[in-house]
């Protein structure tokens, strides 16, 4: 009679082998950026070409950029770091839709699991970037607040592009969140809202200068 608990095994291994050949493939990255948005967006759209140019921005200063490696925005910001000094890095996640890897990877890494992968995303991040996004977009950029704000990790920027997009939100945990004393006034402070991406560059490598 087989063990029930093999299969809880084999998964146990199955997230072993995932950090370790992360780590592995990651080891030389340092002051990588993370940039995080929709898949939903098209190539022909505003947002896909403010992708490429955040990329571009970034990449050509040295700068490694991080993303979910899948299409949309994912792809714009690979695509515009892919052929700029900086790598262009994926870290693509099993899903029944949606992500399919796109092909402007210097390195391209494939998770099973979400919070390997999350684990990925903030290891060797010096600063976190919001594009327009949905749920995932939301799940990575208040986990990042969240460590940061436990002191889990360095405080590193986190910068959200777009104030018409962002706005209703920053709006809520000012009027309600905070109003609620669900959070501290100084926790608003860990995050900022910018209109452009090239602004968004700007805060990012200011930082970075600042750490050397």
């Amino acid at each position: 009679m087989l063990d029930a608990k093999m299969p809880e095994a084999w998964r146990v291994l199955r997230i072993q082998s995932e950090l370790v050949d992360g780590i592995e493939r990651l080891i030389a990255l340092s002051g990588a950026v993370t940039v995080f948005g929709s898949a939903r967006f098209a190539e022909d759209s505003p947002e896909y070409r403010q992708g490429v140019r955040l990329g571009e921005l970034l990449a050509a200063e040295g700068i490694p950029v991080i993303t979910g490696g899948g299409p949309g925005l994912m792809e714009a910001c690979n695509r515009g770091a892919y052929p700029q000094p900086g790598a262009s890095i994926g870290l693509n996640i099993e899903l029944p839709f949606e992500q399919v890897a796109n092909p402007y990877q210097d390195i391209s890494l494939h998770f099973r699991y979400f919070f390997v992968r999350k684990f990925m995303f903030v290891k060797h991040a010096v600063g976190f970037i919001g594009l327009p996004g949905g749920y995932g977009t939301l799940d990575e950029l208040f986990e990042a607040l969240t460590l940061v704000q436990t002191q889990k990790v360095r405080r590193f920027p986190i910068v959200l592009v777009g104030e018409r997009y962002w706005a209703g939100l920053r709006n809520w945990l000012v009027d309600t969140v905070l109003e609620s004393r669900c959070i501290d006034a100084a926790d608003l402070d860990l995050f900022r809202v910018v209109d452009t991406v090239d602004e968004a560059a700007e805060v990012i490598v200011d930082y970075i200068r600042g750490r050397e």
